[in-house]
């Protein structure tokens, strides 16, 4: 069958160009239309309390997305006339101020003091509560905040969760054309010092964009992605299966001299090269398979997405880019220019001489890097990953320091609640640390006002089908050990008054998100690690071979992810959870396409140091090329973007991908060369004899290779 699929694709090559072109059109309007989703706070499980709160604020309550406007030195009557234009934009479905609770011609003096303190600063800003109907990274909610935003004046500061992430939406969208466009630069300029042919690295390029799009556009079935998948994936998918192009080409060289015309030898090639691809792509998918493991179904977006990339940068490899070689041929084989890696010849025969040292080195690495990974600060607040300037960022800061409100928090309670109970669990949480005020149905009430005038857009607001909201306002900032301290104390008194309460708001979530990503990345580390395991020991049917190869790999990422404690910088809580499952299956490769040229060499007769050292000098030049395009490509990324989040993980990439390079052009050799008595005896045909090629891991068996 394979065969076949391989004549039909080398004997008309420009049909199959045509056709993989076509199929942009279908991608290309996928890609549009797949959503993408700004709030990383919606892939929390929806089990947790505050997830189920906050699906209660959005209905009944539509106020799932809260904003604040904070208004400096304008006149009571132009605030009441701007609230009345909010309240008509399409989207808003409420707005609160003093004017609909007591009317603007009261003096400020005499409205009740907790009012006071609420809607007006000691600066003199005045403060609305603004509420949408959707949930707060909707269109709907993003449309409306552009629109409140186009009625204000200079004066006039936006503030909450749903307006940064609407500034974060504006901001990827201006980014991400720019870190493609470098990412694509700098990888053809990496293929271009490492390669011979001149025309090759656009050739390559193209294809693994044609695999780029067609992921992007297959999303359209998971209905949406996040906005770090979106930022990421392109970079991520043409660093990990560039690999995968660059193997097929060399083969189909090797395959030239055996045949006459070069049709024939591509569809060797191809045949070939699907043996080995499939091999070596099931390492990089386990790696990104386990992120699906996470209880932040982040995870599982990053993880799903990216292993779709890696089986249709396979497929593209397969079925597209024959064609756009054979088309391409006269060019690729006439211009070549000389390269710029040089021969590792000296420094493999150093490391094989010296191989004890080594060996001992790496292990004793292991000791301080673990240490270093173990103790890296992570910061959970989103914002802190924008830049300060963001307009989003200004307003919260603004509402910080004039309102003494760093964040709000979200109490819902039973409205059958006596008032004796409410007057006495708002006074012990009004009693909190850092509590800084608190608005309820209930509170209103306290000031003397009647029931019949409260207006109905507070009643509204505060208390809808069975349930009463309690807003109360916190000094403590998102994500610190105050405001979980805080959080913890308040919950336990609403639960007093009302087992069934619930917090929630941006705080109440972003603790759950601490509590869960810590338990994700234990989760996900270990099923990577398993899965690769697994793979690894099935190919070279052995259990020694994998300990070594992965231990190898996990020092890199030690290393990788215990920098940020040397340089004394705080890492995104997201950043060490991905990276732990993608760098162990994206340069795992680089061990394995080392070790089997190893056996090889050592199935040809040469004793364990000169198979060493022939196996990391033949072996040396494929990984320096694959570590230079992925380091280049996301490393372009995190110097262009604005958003610390994204930068971060690009970094970690491109810096992992270095590190794993590095381990394993030092260590992979003495490792190989001593534990080599080690693996003979407790592998499977480690050693077969030449005729009896069958029965063990045959050179095709570079199957797992990525080169």
């Amino acid at each position: 069958m394979l065969e076949k699929i391989a004549k039909i694709l080398t004997r008309k090559p420009r049909l199959s160009a045509l056709i993989a072109l076509l199929l942009l059109i279908p991608a290309g309007i996928g890609f549009i239309a797949t959503r993408v989703n700004y709030d990383i706070l919606t892939y929390l499980p929806q089990d947790l309390e505050s997830s189920k709160g906050e699906q209660l604020l959005e209905e009944p309550f539509q106020m799932a997305a809260t904003s604040m406007l904070v208004i400096e030195d304008m006149p009571a009557a132009w605030s009441n006339d701007l609230l009345n234009e909010i309240k008509e934009v399409p989207g808003v479905s409420n707005a609160l101020w003093l004017s609909n609770l007591i009317g603007v011609q009261l003096p400020i003096d005499m409205i009740p003091a907790e009012f006071r303190d609420i809607f007006f600063s000691s600066q003199g800003s005045t403060m609305m509560i603004i509420q949408y109907d959707k949930a707060g990274a909707s269109d709907e909610t993003m449309n409306a905040i552009a629109q409140i935003r186009s009625l204000c004046n200079e004066k006039c500061f936006l503030a909450g969760f749903s307006v940064v992430i609407k500034d974060t939406r504006d901001l990827v969208d201006k980014e991400l054309p720019i870190f493609v466009s470098l990412a694509v630069g700098l990888a053809i300029a990496a293929m271009a010092l490492t390669m011979e042919e001149t025309v090759l690295p656009l050739v390559l390029m193209a294809n693994i964009g044609v695999a780029v799009l067609y992921n992007f556009g297959s999303n359209i079935v998971l209905g949406q992605i996040s906005y770090i998948t979106q930022a990421i994936a392109a970079v991520l998918q043409l660093g990990v299966t560039m690999d995968y192009s660059v193997f097929l080409y060399r083969r189909y060289e090797e395959e030239r001299g055996n045949y006459e015309d070069h049709r024939d030898a591509m569809a060797q090639a191809v045949m070939a090269a699907f043996r080995s691809l499939f091999g070596s792509s099931l390492t990089t998918v386990a790696g990104f398979l386990a992120l699906c493991a996470m209880r932040l179904t982040l995870g599982r977006d990053i993880g799903i997405v990216m292993a779709k990339g890696v089986v249709l940068g396979v497929l593209t490899v397969i079925l597209v880019l024959p064609s756009f070689i054979l088309i391409c041929d006269a060019h690729l084989s006439r211009l070549k220019h000389r390269t710029i890696i040089p021969s590792f010849d000296g420094v493999n025969r150093f490391i094989i001489k010296h191989r004890v040292v080594f060996l001992v080195l790496a292990i004793l690495l292991f000791f301080p890097a673990y240490y270093a990974e173990k103790h890296v600060t992570m910061y959970y607040k989103l914002d802190e990953s924008l830049p300060r300037d963001m307009p989003s960022i200004i307003a919260n800061e603004k509402l910080k320091d004039e309102f003494d409100m760093a964040t709000s928090h979200f109490v819902l309670l039973r409205d059958d609640i006596s008032a004796t109970d409410m007057n006495e669990m708002e006074s012990r949480i009004n009693e909190l640390d850092g509590v800084t005020g608190l608005l309820s149905y209930h509170s209103m009430l306290g000031q003397g006002i009647p029931d019949f005038f409260i207006p109905d857009d507070a009643k509204k607001m505060l208390k809808q089908g069975g349930y009463q909201l309690m807003m109360v306002n916190s000094s403590y900032d998102t994500a610190s050990d105050e405001v979980s301290e805080q959080l913890k104390k308040m919950i336990a008194i609403v639960k007093e008054y009302d087992p069934n309460a619930m917090v929630t708001g941006e705080a109440a979530m972003t603790d759950d998100l601490i509590a869960t990503t810590a338990v994700d990345f234990v989760t996900t580390n270990y099923i990577s690690i398993a899965a690769i395991f697994t793979i690894i020991m099935i190919v070279f049917r052995s259990v020694t071979v994998p300990m070594a190869l992965v231990a190898m790999i996990e020092l890199a990422i030690f290393i990788n992810q215990g920098v940020p404690y040397f340089t004394g910088s705080e890492v995104a809580f997201v950043a060490p959870t991905v990276i732990s499952c993608v760098q162990l299956g994206a340069t795992v490769d680089y061990a394995i396409l080392m070790t089997s040229r190893f056996q090889e060499e050592l199935r040809a007769g040469h004793d364990r140091k000169e198979a060493a050292q022939l196996a990391a000098s033949s072996s040396d030049a494929s990984i320096i090329t694959s570590a230079l395009v992925m380091f280049v490509a996301t490393l372009g990324v995190s110097l262009v973007t604005s958003i610390d989040l994204i930068g971060a993980i690009c970094v970690m990439l491109a810096r992992g991908a270095i590190i794993s390079a590095i381990v394993s052009i030092f260590f992979m050799p003495a490792v190989l060369c001593i534990l080599e008595p080690v693996f003979s005896r407790t592998t499977l045909n480690w050693k077969p004899h030449q005729d009896n090629g069958g029965s063990g891991l045959t050179p095709a068996a570079a199957a797992q290779l990525k080169v």
